[in-house]
């Protein structure tokens, strides 16, 4: 069997985090399968509609690196992928099914279905009647009365003959057998709407087969429609796909993942800095697993590994700190040009070289660079990067003179050390690397009876403006002498005075 699979969004909203688990565990099992993964637009709710969400699925797939193999922009086999464009096809199917004496021609209007409903579930909760919805009291209309009332102009909807006293069986590849009582599923739902369109049941199930879709990767959420659905594959007389109901994915809360529990689309999780192979590494691993003892997959390792088997049956809990581990994990193996790529605009709209939205010059831009392998190790998001930098554009703030102070050591002391840090800023600033740096100052600290953390502490305040701050080795290199005398010039000055530098 030639494995299809789909992902079938209504574009009625943002591309979110579910939405695209069920496109990535489609696209993988696809690929692990060299099948082919399939994207249709189900573009029934034309109340809902909007361009913009086709547009924003599209970006959101590009960004993520993942793509499907037919579609709606890439064309194929069995287009149009687009529901709305599709019509006719389900005009044709809804009439073969009344022709087979599977469905029929409802002329009910909507204040009598509407009162019928309200009238039945008023007996169901008086516990007088279990039976809920619609009536079938169209279902007994001879056909040909009924086709001669639809000639005539008569409004009406074509409705599915769900069979009276059954139960449905299917299969479900990670639940197992299920069976479902006809008495529960919608009595007779609507196929074919008064104004000729379908519903989502009925489009959904004649795409599926008329596509060749094998299986059905999907939400549990779905799991009440499907037996409706093979009820009317089996009306149409086709064999059902496999279908498998994926884990659902919860907050910490227990409760379905929604935005209550944070960011929600994945334009969020993007404009917050997460990396998109960070999202499609944990996603994988909502509700499946791998290989034990590993946690990184690139996508090509996530298509050979994936499996239904290895599928889980519990609900998968959405934790935000493990997103952002790998998300730090990813940022920590960008190359410097690739990091400072990522966080250049935030450093930007931080205002980090000059008014903010100024673009750095040559000369900002190659030190911006350059700093990458001072903070690569001190962030979780992009975002974080530009104001541990802030100190390499611009003076800080000299912060309050106890700041200054090594342990145990007072103002004197510490300005005498200052003194002795300055000696040495020259040569350090002009280290060719961290060793060198680092061999130099313990010498120049045994040479003149002086702990290194001591020597050290006053002279970083001084670099940085701040006690904990990024390697003071890389900073003094990327300021320069020039700029790092002066600044501690200036912190003496402060120091000595008691006041802040002009």
């Amino acid at each position: 069997m030639q494995i299809r699979d789909r992902y079938a969004p209504s574009p009625t909203g943002l591309q979110h985090i579910g939405g695209v688990r069920t496109a990535l565990f489609n696209y993988l099992f696809a690929r692990s399968k060299n099948g082919s993964f399939i994207l249709r637009l189900e573009d029934t709710d034309r109340t809902r509609f909007d361009q913009s969400f086709v547009q924003n699925l599209y970006d959101t797939f590009s960004w993520l690196g993942f793509r499907w193999d037919e579609g709606p922009d890439t064309g194929g086999r069995a287009g149009p992928y687009i529901q709305s464009e599709r019509f006719a096809l389900y005009r044709e199917y809804a009439q073969k099914l009344i022709d087979a004496g599977k469905a029929y021609y409802c002329f009910c209007s909507a204040e009598r279905i509407d009162r019928v409903r309200r009238e039945r579930e008023e007996a169901s909760s008086k516990g007088i009647s279990r039976e809920t919805g619609y009536d079938r009291f169209c279902r007994s209309i001879p056909a040909p009365e009924a086709a001669a009332r639809v000639a005539a102009g008569e409004a009406h909807t074509i409705r599915l003959k769900i069979p009276l006293g059954e139960s449905t069986r299917f299969h479900d590849e990670l639940l197992g057998d299920i069976e479902w009582k006809n008495e529960d599923i919608n009595s007779d739902p609507v196929l074919l709407k008064s104004d000729g369109f379908p519903t989502y049941h009925l489009a959904n199930v004649v795409d599926d087969h008329l596509m060749e879709i094998s299986h059905v990767l999907r939400a549990q959420e779905w799991l009440p429609s499907t037996p409706l659905h093979v009820i009317m594959y089996h009306s149409f007389g086709w064999a059902p796909p496999v279908y498998c109901h994926l884990p659902m994915v919860m907050g910490q809360d227990g409760k379905k993942l929604s935005k209550r529990h944070g960011a929600a689309s994945i334009d969020e999780f993007r404009c917050q800095g997460f990396l998109s192979e960070a999202l499609i590494n944990y996603i994988a691993l909502l509700g499946a697993s791998y290989e034990e003892g590993k946690d990184i997959y690139s996508l090509d390792e996530l298509a050979a590994r994936f499996s239904l088997e290895k599928l889980n049956k519990a609900p998968a809990v959405f934790d935000y700190k493990k997103l952002e581990w790998y998300n730090a994990y990813y940022l920590r193996r960008k190359s410097d040009e690739d990091l400072a790529a990522l966080m250049l605009p935030y450093a930007v709209d931080a205002g980090l070289f000059a008014a903010p939205g100024t673009a750095p010059d040559t000369g900002q831009k190659a030190v911006f660079t350059a700093a990458m392998p001072l903070i690569r190790e001190r962030i979780n998001f992009p975002g974080e990067g530009p104001d541990k930098l802030r100190y390499l554009f611009s003076d800080p703030p000299l912060p309050a003179k106890e700041e200054f102070f090594p342990r145990k050591a007072d103002l004197s002391c510490t300005v005498e050390l200052l003194h002795s840090g300055k000696a040495c800023a020259e040569s350090l600033a002009l280290a060719p690397n961290d060793e060198s740096a680092e061999a130099f100052v313990k010498a120049f600290a045994g040479q003149n009876g002086l702990k290194l953390g001591d020597l050290l502490m006053p002279l970083r305040v001084a670099i940085t403006g701040s006690r904990v701050s990024p390697p003071l080795f890389g900073s003094l290199r990327l300021l320069g002498p020039e700029k790092s005398l002066f600044r501690i010039d200036r912190a003496l000055t402060y120091l000595e005075s008691g006041r802040a530098a002009d």
